[in-house]
């Protein structure tokens, strides 16, 4: 199965997502008589401040509360993204919230003289975590050694500002095991997001004081790794959207945006055999306890 980390860049061309989305905010039915109000939970990792959402991003976010959606973690894969982050967070104080990192695909252009200040900067600015940041072996885009360079040195910078890390992996699991190893005997939290296996990857990091995320992915018809959504803790379970990508069902196709992350949960909540409600709870909780979320 394919290593985490899902947000297809540096892949073939993609058309440009900017077209407003018609309101298609989720409602759910009871389950097993439970109220039949939306389940809160936060949507831990989005590129909100991305060109996609230019046009309508004011409905996103109204769609995200109507949604039950508490709130956004609005990922800086660089620093360009992490500035248009940080200005949306401003404009939304306790409702979103900003990371800086370099993605992996980048880190061929990875300076630490230059990069590395800048993302300290941004720790001390009120960045909630350092991220994305990771390894990906799967389009090789920067030289593997370089990778775990830009990775190593954002870990660091995560330890030395007390912050989280969020880390995108793909086909990069051995590598990846031995690095969260290494940050949690630091004390060095974490979230390998979009997460998809392999389950060995998920057992170093939780063993590490990880937490591990869940995207649209697990709707998608081809999933069948039900283990593992079960094997995660309730404790260590986050959500998200990835979005503008990785539309969950049925909404599969479209600009994905963080109220989508309702049909995630569902689908998690469903296959756990729990309530969504309960379970859209602990998600919230565990949100705020990983990036230290006010």
């Amino acid at each position: 199965m394919a290593a985490a980390g899902g947000r297809p860049r540096g892949g073939p061309a993609r058309p440009r997502l900017t077209v407003s989305v018609p309101d298609e905010t989720p409602r759910r039915a009871a389950h097993d008589g439970a109220s039949s109000f939306p389940p809160p939970f936060i949507d831990s990792h989005a590129h909100l401040a991305g060109e996609a959402f230019e046009a309508d991003r004011e409905t996103v976010l109204a769609r995200l509360r109507a949604a039950g959606g508490q709130g956004v973690v609005c990922i800086g894969e660089s620093l360009a993204a992490a500035e248009g982050a940080r200005r949306l967070a401003v404009a939304h104080p306790g409702e979103i919230w900003w990371t800086a990192g370099i993605h992996p695909h980048d880190a061929a252009a990875y300076e630490a003289v230059r990069d590395r200040p800048a993302l300290e900067a941004a720790m001390r600015e009120g960045a909630v975590a350092v991220g994305e940041c990771g390894l990906d072996y799967h389009y090789n885009h920067s030289p593997r050694a370089q990778q775990r360079l830009a990775f190593a040195d954002q870990l660091a910078i995560a330890q030395a500002h007390r912050k989280a890390v969020v880390v995108h992996t793909r086909e990069a699991a051995e590598d990846t095991a031995a690095m969260v190893r290494e940050a949690g005997d630091a004390g060095i939290v974490g979230v390998l997001h979009c997460f998809t296996g392999p389950a060995a990857l998920a057992e170093v990091a939780l063993a590490a004081g990880w937490y591990v995320s869940f995207s649209g992915v697990v709707t998608f018809r081809k999933w069948d790794d039900l283990d593992l959504l079960r094997a995660v803790p309730e404790d260590r379970l986050l959500l998200e959207s990835d979005s503008p990508y990785l539309a969950p069902v049925p909404q599969r196709g479209k600009r994905n945006e963080p109220a989508w992350c309702a049909y995630t949960l569902e689908r998690l909540a469903q296959v756990r055999d729990v309530d969504p409600g309960a379970l859209g709870a602990a998600v919230v909780r565990n949100t705020r306890r990983c990036f230290s979320l006010a």
